[in-house]
């Protein structure tokens, strides 16, 4: 059997992870893509680190250009990171007739279109089913199993830190910032957090998801992003007393020539099947208009679980290679895109609020939500320290309202007026609302 040496920029959890699963199924992956995998050159920052793995030293180099113009590296697997300069060395290894796979989502989520040109224009393979929640076969699914289908709708858990931060709150009452500490104190948060529960990270994953859906360009400056930062054991017990969850979603929609994509905290209704996704696992959910709905679940991180999605790919390039086919899906990118703006974007909404406990105050709001046509479902009004409020003194109520499908434009109008009255102490969270389940 013929052998194949591959390439690697990068060799950190993910990485590590690779070589172990071609090292352990080596043979098994032999028979499915019709090649020996032989590892043949990795590039890391530091050569002289000490690395738990089967391959020899001497394979190790510093410079990227080693692995890139090395005639005979026919693929180049990037799990290195990084956004400018990786996108150099992945655009020099398509134009040295090197097939690439990579993981890096802030790269896709970024220049995505750039580097599908690139490989288009040199007939080779650029695959990045790892780019977006890890082990899940989200990518291929989208753009091959389901290309005979329109999609109308993929919304999905992306980010496994804030889901295990959220599923914490839900399951034990705790506070952000004390789940927050147990996570990174776990390993499943940074130590700067922040692309995590700021949304950022699903947000690039929700961008590249848009994308294939939706087969037009959208990149992660299109992506409306909030985080989950302002969210309380307050707002968990309210949901769970209204029947929903609380997640951070990425959502993607397509409805009347555009597009909406956005990353937020969001109530969903306990029939949904998200709301049983918890800890670190990811979900994605799909709609099509011939599919109807389907989810997609496992883990979304971690060396393993996204080194299989790498070697994936990898075995996908390989065959491609053995039936000379390679470069047959490209971008797939080919409409216009119309980015609906955040302000236009419809949903329920979830607000709440701390009020002087005195007659007329409900009223003051429902009025000023009328004006500005915010109609409301439902109302919870909890009086005094006993309501067990964040800071309520005697004399204080807090009050939640759930509005019925509104504008974002006019909640936002709304609640910044309701702010101004003399009787509203302070709006504590808006959070959105997402209907359906099965």
């Amino acid at each position: 059997m013929k052998k194949i040496k591959i390439g690697m920029l990068g060799f950190g959890t993910v990485g590590t992870g690779v070589a172990k699963i071609i090292k352990n199924n080596n043979d098994e992956l032999a028979n499915k893509s019709g090649f020996q995998i032989e590892i043949a050159k990795v590039a890391v920052k530091n050569i002289n680190k000490k690395r738990d793995t089967y391959l020899l030293p001497e394979i190790f180099t510093d410079n990227p250009n080693d692995v890139i113009m090395d005639k005979d590296i026919d693929v180049v697997i990037e799990v290195v990171g990084g956004i400018e300069e990786t996108k150099g060395y992945i655009i020099e290894a398509l134009k040295n007739g090197k097939h690439v796979v990579t993981a890096n989502k802030d790269l896709i989520a970024v220049s995505g279109q750039e580097l599908f040109e690139v490989a288009d224009n040199n007939k080779r393979d650029l695959m990045f089913e790892a780019a977006v929640a890890g082990a899940i076969p989200i990518v291929r699914a989208i753009k091959e199993s389901l290309a005979g289908d329109e999609i109308t709708e993929v919304m999905g858990i992306l980010n496994g830190t804030t889901n295990y931060i959220l599923s914490k709150m839900t399951q034990e009452g705790a506070d952000f910032a004390d789940v927050l500490a147990e996570a990174q104190a776990l390993g499943y948060a940074e130590a700067d957090p922040t692309a995590d529960v700021e949304g950022l990270d699903a947000a690039r994953k929700t961008a590249i998801l848009a994308s294939i859906a939706f087969n037009s360009r959208v990149t992660f400056d299109d992506v409306f992003a909030e985080g989950i930062t302002k969210i309380s054991a307050r707002d968990i017990s309210y949901a769970k007393d209204l029947g929903y969850v609380i997640k951070l979603l990425g959502v993607a929609k397509r409805e009347a020539g555009k597009i909406e994509v956005r990353v937020h905290p969001t109530f969903i209704p306990n029939s949904h099947p998200l709301s049983t996704v918890n800890g670190v696992y990811n979900a994605v959910f799909v709609k099509g208009k011939a599919l109807g709905d389907a989810m997609f679940y496992g883990r979304g991180a971690g060396e393993l679980p996204t080194a299989s999605a790498v070697v994936g790919d990898l075995v996908e390039v390989l065959r491609n290679i053995r039936s000379n086919s390679n470069g047959r899906i490209g971008c797939t990118c080919f409409n216009e895109k119309n980015i609906k703006d955040i302000d236009d974007v419809v949903s329920k909404s979830y607000i709440r609020l701390l009020a002087k406990d005195e007659p007329g105050v409900l009223a003051g709001i429902t009025r000023i939500l009328g004006e500005y046509h915010v109609s409301v479902e439902s109302i919870i009004q909890r009086g005094g320290q006993s309501a067990g409020c964040d800071d309520c003194i005697q004399g204080e109520a807090e009050v939640v309202l759930v509005t019925h499908a509104v504008r974002h434009k006019d909640l936002q109008a709304a609640t910044q007026e309701i702010e101004k009255l003399a009787k509203v102490v302070r709006i504590y969270n808006i959070v959105r609302v997402e209907e359906g389940g099965c």
